[in-house]
């Protein structure tokens, strides 16, 4: 029989597709669907991976409470690992999220505080600080994704082998969206372990500082740093999961360009993602347009677009020019 003994075991071992309606290139273009994990999103990997690390290290009790600043993506797939092991989960979030992400939280049990999007990180109202005094008032175990080598180390024991099985160890180029870095840096480290001539290229967007900073080292000035539409990519600033040793480059696009490509790439392949998988899959067309036969380019969706459809509209967008 093939039964499961919960939905954590699931997790992981998603699809790599090939874009051939999408990108007509000599090279082959193809996505890892990560929508099909079973909270609908890629964080589902180190949501497990997260709380595995703290109970290892006794950081976590039983009926404990973990608190952590979320986008949304990450809390799904702390909250579906914290109800099944006995956890209370708290996530603060930015205004900035989607309504459905809030409502996904909530309906598997998880408690939300919002926060102003417009703060700096610093700021005691913004959701990165607010986290940190829940965890203080609470006692509660905060894992901070963006800090915790399990995050990346998730992906250095998942994501990269598995792309390397699907490609038959012939990938050369990863290209993904850099948020807390995990995904990009974990997968790149295991590819580059494997073959140190694997180009791997992060995906920015307009207004966050990963782009600026691969490029001059610095963060980039203050007036270049603002709010951008795209979810799930970019931040204002350097998480340490963000491994410079194993990236290459880094493309910036547009919150133009990452919608528009979002609805090319579901009218085209039936393939529906949010705004970061739109601008990844931007980026990493970008990438395989020159490639000959025989290069073999491989980026990530994220998500699915039904966390996003007060966004993923046609009225939003055309309201805020993103579609004509």
């Amino acid at each position: 029989m093939e039964i499961r003994e919960n939905i954590l075991e699931t997790i992981g071992n998603t699809p790599l597709i090939r874009l051939s309606r999408f990108f007509k290139g000599e090279a082959v273009l193809a996505v890892k669907v990560e929508s099909f994990n079973p909270g609908s999103s890629v964080k589902d990997r180190i949501g497990l991976s997260l709380i595995e690390a703290a109970e290892q290290a006794g950081k976590l009790k039983p009926g404990g409470t973990i608190v952590e600043p979320t986008s949304g993506n990450t809390g799904v797939g702390l909250a579906i690992v914290a109800l099944l092991r006995g956890y209370k989960l708290v996530c603060t979030a930015s205004s900035k999220i989607p309504p459905e992400k809030v409502a996904l939280l909530e309906a598997y049990g998880a408690e939300v505080i919002t926060c102003p999007a417009d703060v700096p990180p610093e700021d005691p109202r913004s959701y990165y600080k607010m986290a940190e005094k829940v965890r203080d008032e609470r006692g509660a175990f905060l894992p901070n994704q963006y800090a915790n080598p399990a995050n990346p180390d998730a992906h250095y024991r998942t994501t990269g082998p598995e792309i390397w099985r699907q490609t038959g160890g012939r990938i050369t180029h990863w290209v993904t969206s850099i948020g807390t870095g995990g995904t990009i840096s974990g997968t790149a480290k295991y590819l580059k372990e494997k073959n140190r001539d694997i180009r791997v290229i992060g995906i920015d967007i307009e207004g966050s500082v990963f782009g600026y900073y691969r490029e001059h080292g610095t963060m980039p000035p203050q007036d270049q740093i603002h709010q951008y539409l795209a979810d799930g990519i970019g931040e204002d600033f350097i998480p340490a999961c963000v491994w410079w040793d194993y990236i290459d480059e880094v493309i910036t696009v547009s919150d133009k360009t990452a919608y528009r490509t979002t609805m090319e790439l579901t009218r085209k392949e039936g393939i529906f993602c949010g705004s970061s998988g739109g601008a990844a899959a931007a980026g990493a067309r970008q990438i395989a347009e020159p490639l000959a036969a025989g290069a073999i380019v491989v980026t990530l969706l994220p998500d699915s677009g039904e966390r996003y459809l007060s966004k993923l509209n046609n009225a939003w967008m055309r309201e805020r020019g993103l579609v004509e």
